[in-house]
């Protein structure tokens, strides 16, 4: 009778490779770079697609400006007119951006000899001295 220890296996034992060792195998050798690739979080995919801003929690406040010089006011305008960035919109001296109009700044470069009321502008100095001494008012300066 046949005993346990003397029984013995009928096809070869294979030995198992040895592989990422360097050689042409590389490191991982065709495992793949583990589980870990697997678990990625979804969220860092929808991160990466987000476009990425610049500064941190640096919030420009751009407000659109414009210059009208005073030599422009007295081509464009009679005399004893009211002047607004509406007005100036509407003789399209000055562009509107996306709907809204932008903050004025009148400068006194060239001669006035008309009388205008000025209405919700910035004026420089040597502005507003030519605009009273011509006759004229400043009611209103925002900013």
């Amino acid at each position: 009778m046949m005993q346990l220890h003397q029984l013995k296996p009928v096809h070869r034992r294979k030995t198992r490779k040895r592989i990422g060792r360097g050689g042409k195998k590389g490191m991982s050798s065709g495992f793949g770079v583990g589980k870990m690739g697997m678990k990625q979080p979804r969220i860092r995919e929808v991160l990466k697609r987000y476009p990425k801003l610049k500064g941190y929690r640096v919030k420009k406040l751009y407000s659109p400006r414009e210059v009208v010089n005073l030599k422009t006011l007295e081509n464009k305008f009679e005399n004893g007119a009211i002047i607004n960035p509406r007005t100036l919109a509407e003789k399209k001296i000055i562009r509107t951006i996306q709907g809204s109009v932008p903050e004025i700044k009148i400068l006194g470069a060239g001669e006035l000899t008309k009388a205008f009321t000025i209405d919700h502008c910035k004026i420089s100095k040597s502005a507003r001295e030519k605009i009273e001494k011509a006759g004229g008012i400043v009611q209103w300066i925002t900013f």
